[in-house]
């Protein structure tokens, strides 16, 4: 359920867009020659990373770096959403009770500079114990690993998980204390989380609060943030870029990602998307990172330099999400007449228009299953959601009416706290929100800051009360529902940072029914029950589902670039290549 940048914007969905060439069977430009090797590659950012701890962060532009300095048990390739062995030898082992899963690890797989040192068993352990530490606190540890025997969140650093066995180098074992394996081997075991950490290396960095070995971290995929001989991360300058470079330690020959670059600048900073874009087209050696072109740049590039254009489409949605612990979104009748009244097209207007994708009626995603039974493009059918994307004013009215407010407007007196993105098409939309909620009465105080702070700072604490945000979106961490709907709107993933359910729904018929079907094991069975549980909170209209959007990177002339379709359609560094 990853946090989505400013990146999933509008664009045309089209399948065989770009390169020169065609689009091969993993979802990158097929070049009409050899890939080359070498040379460096320069992203251009918008904002900072999130956090750059790979085993605590649950953003997609951190993902787009974990994803080539970590190997987790499990990845994908450009174009998949299945995944395949990293770490691991092949396909996890599920018991017949779906209480006990095993995995058997490769072996030659070494830490970068200064640890050194092979990889075990004993190291992925400690990385998905240390995502329940109160330093680390990784958001959705819980959410996957909450059912290991033993695994608690917010413990004390050092803490052990009995549930988690490593009894000789390769092998790791997850004891369950529900029949939620399926889960596991679903994709879970994909997650940053199990990308190994040394516990030797590690545990004095694990022990400050937060933890601070994000800037000392070894890797183990084909990069690494530069450091020094000590291990201090001296690549990342926060704020200004992390400087990824070629890790000594790694062996090709272990990994299926061909890594054909030397180095990776992302360098930061580049508010103005639109001359971020211009630079993009006109120079050599350069890609989009956590921003979407803006509208006039997409034109441009779909009419002229189709070559430096990748198109695909993302695998969640976005959302505005409102505040239901804190009045009056606290009550449902309030919540369904937003959504009547509110003007969908209107923001999808901020990102290019029709072209920029569907309009979203509920909140399972195209690509996840369970879309179709959910109710599909047309949605579930509730009255407040209309598909067209139109508002009905009179609709919003009688719910108005029916939560006291006789003037079929809001009247109450709060100031509510609208927190959104600063830059690009964001604050285009995060606008829009404002003027639309102020339309139908509300008194809004808008907060514009860097979209990464916008989730850090604000959306992601619910101390901070805030009570509507406007930018946040989804990627699904695999392709079942559970990953979009459980960590958004199961009152068990209510925390008080990193906080994963914006709305903090608390429904106890959904959240037991998310319960039952985290246990089941068939795909079918799975996606009709997350089918009726996207039901279930589309009916209680804790946010507003406006886009199922496509995803444009734009390139250099001389860039080959990959798109990783599990990680919203960004680019993956470890199959893009300059020449």
């Amino acid at each position: 359920m990853r946090r989505m940048a400013g990146v999933l914007a509008a664009a045309v969905l089209c399948a065989a867009c770009g390169g020169g060439g065609k689009d091969d069977q993993n979802g990158r430009q097929a070049p009409d020659r050899a890939p080359k090797r070498g040379g460096t590659l320069t992203v251009l950012w918008t904002n900072d990373v999130a956090l750059i701890d790979c085993g605590a962060t649950y953003y997609q532009m951190d993902w787009f770096l974990c994803w080539s300095t970590q190997r987790p048990l499990y990845n994908y390739k450009p174009g998949g959403v299945n995944m395949v062995a990293d770490l691991a030898t092949g396909a996890p082992e599920v018991s017949a009770d779906a209480k006990t899963v095993t995995v058997k690890l490769r072996t030659g797989v070494k830490f970068s500079p200064p640890v050194n040192r092979d990889v075990t068993s004993a190291d992925v352990k400690y990385a998905i114990e240390r995502g329940f530490f109160r330093t680390v606190n990784t958001g959705y540890a819980p959410v996957y690993f909450g059912d290991v025997e033993g695994a608690k969140p917010g413990v004390k650093p050092g803490t052990k998980i009995a549930g988690i066995e490593a009894p000789d180098p390769q092998t790791l074992i997850f004891h369950l204390t529900r029949p939620t394996g399926g889960v596991l081997a679903a994709g879970a075991l994909a997650l940053p989380l199990t990308a190994p950490v040394p516990e030797d290396y590690a545990a004095p960095f694990d022990a400050k609060e937060p933890s601070v070995y994000g800037q000392h971290q070894v890797a183990t995929g084909p990069y690494m943030i530069a450091n020094d001989a000590k291990g201090d991360a001296v690549g990342y300058k926060p704020g200004s870029g992390v400087h990824l470079v070629r890790n000594p330690s790694w062996d090709a020959s272990t990994d299926y990602k061909p890594a054909y670059l030397d180095e990776i600048e992302n360098v930061m900073g580049n508010g103005d998307t639109g001359v971020a874009s211009r630079k993009i087209l006109d120079g050599r050696s350069m890609a989009t990172g956590d921003f979407s072109p803006p509208p006039d740049m997409l034109k441009q590039a779909m009419d002229h330099n189709k070559s430096q254009l990748l198109l695909s489409p993302s695998t969640g949605g976005r959302w505005i999400s409102m505040n239901t612990t804190i009045k009056p979104f606290d009550d449902v009748n309030v919540r369904k007449a937003v959504l009547a009244g509110f003007d969908r097209n209107a923001l999808r207007l901020t990102r290019g228009g029709a072209p920029a994708g569907t309009i979203a009626t509920h909140f399972l995603s195209p690509t996840i299953a369970g879309f179709d039974e959910a109710g599909g493009e047309k949605g579930p059918g509730y009255d407040f959601m209309d598909p067209s994307g139109k508002p009905n004013r009179a609709l919003a009215a009688e719910y108005f009416k029916k939560a006291g407010y006789a003037s079929g407007k809001y009247t109450g007196g709060e100031k509510l706290l609208m927190v959104g993105a600063n830059t690009g098409v964001a604050a285009r939309a995060a606008e829009v929100t404002k003027q639309q909620f102020e339309d139908m009465g509300f008194k809004v105080t808008l907060r514009l800051v860097g979209i990464e702070t916008s989730y850090v700072r604000y959306c992601n604490v619910p101390r901070m009360k805030v009570a509507v945000c406007p930018n946040v979106g989804l990627n699904a961490d695999f392709s079942d529902g559970q990953t979009l709907l459980d960590p958004s709107f199961d009152g068990a993933s209510i925390a008080p940072v990193n906080n994963t359910n914006w709305p903090q729904l608390d429904d106890p018929q959904i959240n037991q029914a998310m319960a039952k079907a985290k246990e089941l094991a068939k795909p079918q069975a799975r996606a009709q029950a997350w089918a009726r549980i996207d039901r279930m909170v589309t009916a209680q209209a804790p946010a507003i589902p406006w886009l199922w959007d496509n995803t444009p990177v734009l390139v250099s002339k001389d860039v080959h670039g990959a798109v990783s379709k599990a990680n919203g359609g960004i680019l993956d560094l470890n199959f893009t290549w300059v020449g």
